[in-house]
């Protein structure tokens, strides 16, 4: 039981059951938005007001269609904000303060282990390689 009671009192089980009460949340408004104003603005220039009451009929089946459009522009409405609002600022953000640091190393192009990038021979092998300094390495 005692593993049971840490493993629900573990930072990212409270974490994810935050983001999920919050998801829940954030889905409920973002289809209000797509419902209440996006598919009003849709339908001012294609003239249909509710997307929910498209439907086909091929002989004595119904596939309403709809409802699918609806659940779709949702999505994407959601897909679009999480990623402009949420992920794009959170990479900018770990970006800036945590860069990615350049290797000090590089393989061996014969035994492929690891040496430095100025070694001018592997300490694995003894086979000659070309010094690498960081202009070379640095993309134009």
């Amino acid at each position: 039981m005692s593993g049971f009671k840490k493993f629900l009192l573990r930072g990212n089980v409270v974490e994810l059951a935050v983001a999920v009460v919050i998801g829940t949340a954030f889905t409920a408004i973002v289809n209000s938005f797509v419902k209440d104003v996006l598919t009003p603005l849709i339908a001012a220039v294609g003239g249909q007001p509710d997307f929910s009451d498209l439907k086909l009929t091929l002989g004595r089946a119904d596939f309403t269609y709809g409802n699918f459009l609806n659940a779709l522009i949702g999505f994407l409405m959601i897909a679009t904000v999480i990623y402009f609002l949420v992920v794009n600022p959170y990479e900018r953000l770990q970006n800036r303060f945590f860069p990615k640091e350049t290797p000090d190393e590089r393989e061996c192009p014969e035994c492929l282990s690891m040496i430095p990038k100025p070694a001018r021979r592997c300490a694995h092998c003894t086979a000659e390689v070309t010094p690498v300094t960081d202009q070379a390495t640095s993309a134009p």
